[in-house]
């Protein structure tokens, strides 16, 4: 599978998902795919500063995409950078 599968795999695994972080006021953002396949990915919205965040992460997002896409090795969530 190339790249560009691959993300596309990863979309399809975050859509299922992203139903399940609206309802709460949030969203998740596909950051990039690594090329030793690390998925980093940006929470949105209420998900963002949600003291559950880390356990979604790796028991929502992570278990989704490793069952779309086995070959994944992480999910890492990427925190916003405000530069001045």
């Amino acid at each position: 599978m190339n790249k560009a599968e691959t993300i596309e795999k990863i979309n399809v695994a975050l859509e299922q998902i992203r139903p399940f972080l609206n309802d709460d006021g949030g969203d998740i953002e596909l950051i990039e795919l690594t090329d030793d396949n690390i998925v980093k990915v940006k929470f949105l919205g209420a998900c963002s500063d949600c003291s559950m965040s880390a356990m979604t992460l790796k028991g929502g997002v992570e278990e989704a995409i490793k069952k779309g896409v086995p070959e994944i090795q992480a999910v890492i969530l990427v925190e916003e950078t405000v530069c001045h």
